[in-house]
């Protein structure tokens, strides 16, 4: 538990970060889930049209420091190249 007043703070900081980034990080599995199941059920142009919005988020994402720039770029590469290969 903590102490000192800069600690207190620091938990209540870490804690409303914690919660921002787990709604965000939701945000995004559902936008690439919904990009997949597009792929998957035959449907190239839903695909096409959310590819750059899911790309977006995903950078966005990476910017805010919800997910590493690595991640963010590894994902949008198999993205881009399961969308290109299906169509």
């Amino acid at each position: 538990m903590a102490h000192s007043k800069q600690a207190k703070k620091r938990v209540r900081q870490n804690r409303e970060r914690r919660l921002r980034n787990r709604g965000h990080r939701s945000r995004l599995r559902k936008a690439v889930k919904r990009l997949r199941a597009a792929v998957a059920g035959g449907d190239r142009d839903a695909a096409v049209a959310a590819l750059p919005k899911t790309q977006a988020m995903l950078d966005r994402m990476a910017s805010r420091g919800v997910l590493h720039a690595n991640t963010a770029a590894r994902t949008k590469s198999r993205l881009a190249r399961l969308v290109t290969r299906a169509s």
